[in-house]
């Protein structure tokens, strides 16, 4: 297992973009924020590059990714945004470097490619919210358990139960991210292993069929047969068809899970969320049922 030290004040974070193109101006709130928490900033070369959607070809963002890696003045590398494209630099990047001295990685969404294959070689990392969108993180909650992640601080929350859980208490190691991206790294050598952990899920804007055939493929290939506990965040924006499909994405979610005794837990705060709670993957973790809330914990 390699978790990457915490940051200490006067440490650098590195910013690029591993997927959607991104302008420095959208960067300055966040560049604010870091340097308050006594922090550095550099930006990558891949931020301001555009080509179509991108921040820059597959070439200049790997480029830039494997030069954040590989350079041991940056502490942390914080991708600036999701959308699509970590997975087509996935299998150039070199991690001879980083295995011998790893720092955290950041993001969510198109970033669970990275979170995934992090995983795979036994590698922590930080499912967070990203620069793209902190300027609408007003209330800045989101945030605060972010620095805390980065600097090793405990984080924990209490969130609202659900009708629709089953209850339970669980501990273990935490991985996971955006479901249709686990979905599509199955069979890779960035699938992750879910045997005796608790596995955190979101996605967005899926139809409600999509969520149904994902979560069938990941019981038939054993993602949910040893879990600790199931942990569901955002499932944000769900769609159907003029003819419904007949079940909740919650509905969808249990009976996938029904030959199994594992607590399953909705309502999470993190995901395509207004708040977003930062997750520290392959990490221990523990999630307690309260009298009228359930407490998630980590260090």
């Amino acid at each position: 297992m390699h978790i990457p030290r915490n940051l200490k004040k006067g440490d650098t974070i590195g910013i690029l973009s591993t997927a959607r193109k991104i302008n420095a101006e959208a960067l300055q709130f966040t560049i604010n924020l870091i340097e308050s928490w006594g922090l550095n900033v550099v930006l990558g070369s891949s931020i301001g590059l555009e080509h179509h959607q991108f921040a820059g070809t597959a070439e200049q963002r790997l480029a830039n990714f494997q030069e954040f890696l590989d350079d041991d003045r940056i502490d942390a590398i914080l991708c600036a945004r999701g959308g699509y494209g970590t997975m087509q630099i996935i299998d150039q990047i070199q991690w001879d470097h980083f295995l011998k001295n790893p720092k955290w990685i950041c993001g969510f969404s198109d970033v669970t490619v990275l979170h995934s294959h992090l995983s795979a070689m036994g590698v922590a990392s930080i499912h967070s919210s990203m620069p793209s969108l902190f300027p609408s993180e007003i209330d800045h909650e989101t945030l605060h358990s972010m620095r805390r992640a980065l600097m090793g601080e405990k984080n924990e929350i209490h969130f609202s139960k659900s009708e629709f859980n089953k209850f339970g208490n669980a501990e273990g190691l935490l991985v996971g991210g955006n479901l249709s991206l686990i979905y599509a790294l199955q069979g890779s050598d960035s699938d992750i292993d879910t045997n005796g952990k608790i596995l955190f899920l979101e996605d967005l804007d899926e139809y409600l069929y999509h969520i149904d055939r994902m979560m069938i493929s990941l019981d038939r290939a054993g993602k949910l047969k040893g879990l600790k506990g199931l942990l569901i965040g955002g499932m944000t924006a769900m769609k159907d068809h003029e003819i419904p499909f007949g079940s909740s994405v919650e509905e969808i979610i249990l009976a996938a899970c029904k030959p199994y005794n594992f607590p399953v837990y909705f309502n999470f705060p993190a995901g395509h969320l207004v708040f977003n709670f930062a997750l520290k993957f392959n990490c221990p973790a523990k999630i307690e049922v309260k009298e009228n809330e359930i407490l998630f914990q980590q260090l």
